[in-house]
Parts: C-alpha cells; structure tokens; sequence
C-alpha cells in the first residue's frame, strides 16, 4: 500500500479560489463572530464578519446547528462566503488602547446574539478566497472606514461577571463558563478579543489559536476528572459527517489518547501525489508536554468530544482514535469539523466486545469493507498499543 507519513504543516495552506459575487462599499449587516488574524503577529488583522443584511445569522456561525441540522458541505460554505471580514490592523498587546473598532470586536466577542451595524469599507470588497483548514472560511476583506454598532449588544450575565472579572486567570474563566454549559466556540470568541483572563495578561488572540486554547483547556480539564473514574470495557464507536468519520477503539486501560488522521486516496493539498496519508499524536497517562504538530488543532477538537461522553458515563478508557478523510471532503471547513464528527462517533451507541482481539478483527474487517483501507498500517504505527504489549508481558513476568 502506498502510504505515507505528513505534518498539519504540508496540508494547511488552501489555494485561491475565484468567485464572483457583488458586495457593497457601505452596508448595515448583523456581526455572529469576530475575526482575529495571525500573519504578521503581533501586528495583525483585527475585524468582524458579518452578511450584508441584518437580523438573526447566527446559523452563520454555528457548528452545533450545523451538526445537529445535518447541513450540507455546499450549504455552509455558501452562508461562510457571504461573510464580510471587516478590519482594521492593531497591535494584540494594545488591549487598553480602547478604540473603536477594539470596542466592536469586544462587543460581537462576548454578545449572545449578532451584533447590528452600520459599515462603510475603504474599497468595495471582491471575493477571493484564501483560507486555512483549521479556520471556518469566510468571504471577502476590506479596511474598515467607518463603523458603528446600532442596537444594545445583548450579553449574558453569566459571561459579562467573567468578563468584567480582571482578577479571573483566563483558564479559571474559561472553564467557570464551560462548567455552567457554555459551549467551547463561546469561550474561543471571549479569549480571542482579550475579554477574559487577569487585567494585566489580556490581549488579542488570533482566531485560530483561540480555538484550540478553548478546546485544549476544556480537555486538560476533564482528563483530571476522567482519571477518577472506574475502568470500562472493550468498545467501539463509529460516525462521522461531512466526508470526516471517526472509529474510535477504547480499551480497559487508564487514561490515553491517540489520534490518526489519514487520508484516503485523495491528494492532502491540490499540489499533492494521489495516494495515502496519515499523520499521528498521542498523549499516555500523564498528557503531552508539547504541541502536536502533526494533528494540530485537530487533536484537541477530537478529544474533547471523547472526554465529554467519557465523563458523561463516569468511565476511564484508553482512547485510539481513527479518523478518515474521504474525497466528500472537498471544501475544508475548519477544526470544528473534526470535533463535531467525532462527537457524531462518540454519542453513537457502542459496540462491546469480550476481548482486544475480537475488537481489533471486527475493526479491521470494518474499515476494509467501508473504506477499502488496511488498518494494520496504522494499529503497526500505534505507540499506545505497543504500550500495552509492552505493559501485558511486564505483568505476565
């Protein structure tokens, strides 16, 4: 089989996209998210994004009801390409410059609905697409002239306490909201516009670390609760959407997760060779002490929804988790893609076996049948099965 082995680095990049469609120079529009750059940080693209139309878009920025609504590929990629990126360069330490244009941001970060605005750009916008896979696309990008918000911004008083609480570290807030059942892309927003976090330490965060510092907070979190629990049983679950689907093996074992990502008889970026892919992380019982590369963002945003229903059953597993990317992936969507196909998988009702053997033939014999693949490629690569091995012959000497 021709496989080989890639870092997130040599998959990130998505090429230039034309697409014609008019926006306008001057617009009133409805604001569901903002947008923090990363490219020539500290000294980014601060903004927000927002259709030309107002009322309620927030399905313009809603994984959950994507999931749960089963929304097509094409359908939220449309909704994403009409969002206009409205922005302004800004220094990320310069959080207590004030500003207008800090002041919206920080409004649309925390607002529990769109924000209403009236916006005129420095040049009309023309879409064209440039993107990164770990971030939701959105549309065209234009300096902002003129902006003002015309409505009161409602905000919930559970995240406006956190908020206005300059002497809350940013985890404590995070997980303070999290713990009264708010979801990880509300906490990505606040950390993102500098709103959470010890007065001193606040600043901005560019939207694509946001996202993985919410999900990897949550998971550091829950794994300490998880630790607790009594060990489960051999199980496995299966689901997916969006050409993302995830088997996940758990094991009767303490705490550990691994991720495989591959990808399957399709090019992992448009310059790419035909053929196989895969890239890998784990983490044993006492976590992982640096990034990883190989997964990025998407470890976290897979784990998470694992934990979740690991915490949920009061139960402790050792987690490996295969995800394979199929050709319906044709448009990437983002990190949240990854975690809500996994939370597909997670909630599915499991298959229970009596042994690891058992388990492993039936997964072998499933991904063969469904995607054609063998698994053996990946199982032979997995450090937490060879640590179980390595464990099994310790105990039986």
């Amino acid at each position: 089989m021709n496989i080989h082995r890639v870092k997130y680095k040599d998959i990130e990049e998505i090429p230039k996209l034309q697409v014609k469609k008019n926006f306008k120079q001057q617009f009133q529009g409805s604001a569901p998210a903002p947008f923090i750059g990363r490219f020539g940080y500290p000294h980014v693209n601060i903004g927000f994004l927002s259709p030309q139309f107002s009322g309620d878009t927030s399905y313009y920025d809603s994984p959950k009801l994507w999931s749960s609504g089963n929304f097509k590929s094409d359908q939220i990629a449309s909704m994403r390409y009409g969002l206009v990126n409205s922005r302004q360069k800004w220094k990320v330490k310069d959080i207590h410059a004030g500003g207008n244009m800090l002041n919206i941001i920080q409004e649309v970060g925390m607002a529990k609905v769109p924000t209403e605005l009236d916006v005129t750009l420095i040049k009309q916008p023309s879409l064209e697409l440039k993107g990164e896979s770990e971030i939701t696309p959105w549309g065209p990008a234009s300096g902002v002239q003129r902006a003002r918000i015309t409505s009161n911004t409602k905000v919930d008083h559970k995240v406006e306490k956190v908020v206005f609480d300059t002497d809350l570290k940013a985890t404590g807030g995070m997980l303070k909201l999290y713990k009264k059942g708010f979801e990880e892309g509300v906490l990505s927003k606040l950390i993102s516009v500098g709103n959470l976090g010890l007065k001193k330490n606040r600043k901005l965060v560019p939207t694509r670390w946001s996202i993985t510092a919410a999900d990897s907070t949550i998971c550091k979190h829950l794994t300490q609760e998880v630790k607790d629990f009594p060990i489960g049983d051999y199980q496995l679950h299966f689901g997916g959407s969006w050409g993302n689907y995830y088997l996940l093996l758990y094991y009767p074992e303490v705490w550990g997760y691994e991720l495989f990502e591959t990808y399957l008889k399709a090019p992992v970026n448009p310059w790419s060779k035909q053929g196989y892919a895969y890239s890998t992380d784990h983490e044993s019982y006492n976590g992982r002490k640096t990034y990883p590369v190989e997964t990025a963002g998407g470890y976290f945003a897979a784990q998470l929804p694992v934990l979740e229903k690991m915490n949920q059953d009061k139960r402790q597993y050792r987690c490996i988790a295969l995800r394979f990317i199929t050709e319906e992936y044709k448009i990437p969507l983002g990190v949240w893609v990854c975690r809500e196909s996994a939370r597909k998988s997670a909630n599915t009702k499991p298959l229970k076996f009596a042994s690891e053997k058992l388990m492993l033939d039936y997964a072998r014999e499933f991904v063969k049948t469904k995607f054609g693949f063998n698994l053996d490629v990946l199982l032979n690569e997995s450090v937490l099965l060879k640590e179980n091995k390595k464990q099994l012959k310790l105990t039986n000497f």
